[in-house]
């Protein structure tokens, strides 16, 4: 199954709630950090809410 690296480009600072805690389910905490999760419904759809915050590479 593929490899998605997922790395936190823009501060959660006035982000909604939601698109808060979703950065926080992916893993990621601060910015630029990089996390990497298998390729599934579940993170396609978090990815979709936070997409203007994130960065992802297929590996």
């Amino acid at each position: 199954m593929a490899k998605l690296e997922i790395t936190l480009k823009k501060s959660v600072i006035g982000a909604k709630p939601a698109q808060r805690k979703t950065v926080e389910a992916l893993g990621l905490r601060k910015t630029n950090q990089t996390v990497e999760h298998e390729d599934n419904a579940a993170i396609r759809g978090m990815l979709n809410k936070v997409g203007h915050l994130v960065e992802v590479k297929e590996n």
